[in-house]
């Protein structure tokens, strides 16, 4: 179609998104001028608060209770917002009023290079923080300044596979083992779409997609690249990308060919169609694992599986990083150390699946030999290792990269839900991007 020939906003609900938000991350904040909601008390005791999203794991789990166990003086609040989308556009809107911030807040990747660029003052410096040498090298790349600031320590990355359900494939003739499902579309994720027309012809039950969304499968492409949005200059390439242009091209035709649910991931009515059978595979970084368990649930334990994905990708990771204002930003720098270290995310891996970006801990036994019961027993640690090894070195950031990505899926789903021309779809795609971006 030469896209790099054509002339190459945000979701209506934007604003009530952010109302919504404003509560998930300042419920707790405290009357101190910072607006952050910690501080420490008479008697020496401090109260540490935490703005989150989506599966991050340490409310999730135990850790806080084991931190502030070991740490009696220590009392952490933490408050999760389910969509980081909703999440950040209400930590923008704090950053800039000065108020109304956590202590420690969680950066998801594509916000990353906005706030290094933008808001780095605004965050405290973690170069010193004790026992950061474990990382992956590119990993604290992404939070740091052109003076070597450190805004966030790393906690999971995306390493990719793809989620699929066993006893859907079976019913539609495929194979259902592993290895060979791998193979189908093994080397290029435009076999992936192939395999769907066959789940298609084969599949009894017009009531079962194969894939949930082509936005998924976008994403997933786009990441298996250094460069997506941005070059490392930070100038906007999409328009002229090939790894774009395949991608969009690649997922419209799934979409037109009625492979697709038409349900955006951790978008309503995804949940449910998790839980009721409604699509065969999804498109899964390692941090999707705990998600699709849960909102699956015990019903579905077994029935599904992760294959290797056609090519290795990385999609999501997140950071943690304290508030230079923050009245306890010693104590919340410690807090952030441990969480994000290399014992605390083997932990992790194996409570939810939250890939580590520690060297060290992804060097760890319980990493390399781990197995998913839920999913089958897959040998989780091999798969998705495998995965991170084929992440390049090198990942550029831009600035808008989140918003960029949101406005993509969205341009996707008016191809799958209000049946728009890919051409159209691009096109209104295009004069979002140009209008959150100018």
């Amino acid at each position: 179609m030469g896209r790099a020939q054509k002339q190459l906003r945000t979701r209506i609900t934007a604003a009530i998104a952010a109302t919504v938000a404003l509560g998930l991350v300042t419920g707790c904040s405290g009357s101190d001028d910072s607006g952050t909601g910690g501080g420490r008390s008479k008697d020496g005791k401090v109260t540490i608060t935490m703005g989150l999203f989506g599966v991050m794991g340490f409310k999730e789990t135990d850790l806080l209770d084991r931190y502030m166990k070991e740490n009696p003086n220590v009392t952490i609040k933490a408050e999760v917002a389910g969509d980081e989308q909703t999440y950040y556009t209400a930590l923008q809107t704090h950053l800039a009023a000065g108020s109304g911030l956590k202590d420690i807040q969680g950066i998801e990747i594509g916000r990353a290079k906005e706030l290094v660029d933008t808001q780095a003052a605004k965050f405290a410096d973690l170069s010193d923080a004790k026992g950061t040498d474990h990382f992956l090298p590119w990993k604290l790349s992404q939070v740091t300044t052109a003076d070597k600031k450190v805004i966030g320590l790393g906690t999971d990355i995306g390493p990719m596979a793809v989620c699929y359900r066993k006893d859907l494939f079976e019913k539609a003739g495929l194979p259902t083992d592993r290895d060979g499902v791998a193979k189908l579309w093994e080397g290029d994720w435009k076999k992936f779409v192939e395999v769907g027309k066959d789940f298609k012809s084969g599949n009894k039950n017009d009531k079962v997609a194969y894939m949930d969304s082509a936005s998924g499968l976008f994403n997933a492409m786009i990441y298996g690249n250094s460069e997506q949005f941005y070059d490392a200059e930070g100038e906007l390439i999409y328009k002229e990308s090939p790894v774009i242009e395949e991608a969009w091209d690649t997922a419209a035709e799934a979409a037109t060919s009625g492979l697709t649910a038409k349900l955006r991931q951790f978008q309503p009515g995804w949940d449910p169609g998790l839980a009721n059978s409604t699509f065969a595979t999804t498109v899964c970084p390692a941090w999707m694992l705990a998600h699709i368990s849960e909102k699956a649930g015990p019903d579905n334990k077994g029935k599904w599986d992760v294959a290797k994905a056609p090519k290795g990708a990385n999609w999501g990771g997140s950071f943690l990083g304290v508030m230079e204002q923050s009245p306890v930003k010693e104590e919340a720098k410690k807090l952030v150390a441990w969480l994000t270290a290399p014992e605390q995310q083997e932990y992790l891996f194996g409570k939810l699946g939250n890939f580590p970006s520690s060297e060290t801990a992804l060097k760890s036994a319980s990493v390399t030999e781990a197995k998913s019961e839920y999913f089958s027993d897959a040998p989780i640690g091999q798969i998705f290792g495998a995965a991170a090894q084929e992440i390049p070195d090198e990942q550029v950031l831009g600035r808008k990269d989140g918003t960029i990505k949101d406005i993509f899926s969205q341009g996707l789903t008016l191809i799958e839900a209000q049946n728009q021309s890919p051409d159209k779809a691009w096109d209104t795609t295009v004069e979002r991007i140009e209008k959150a971006t100018g």
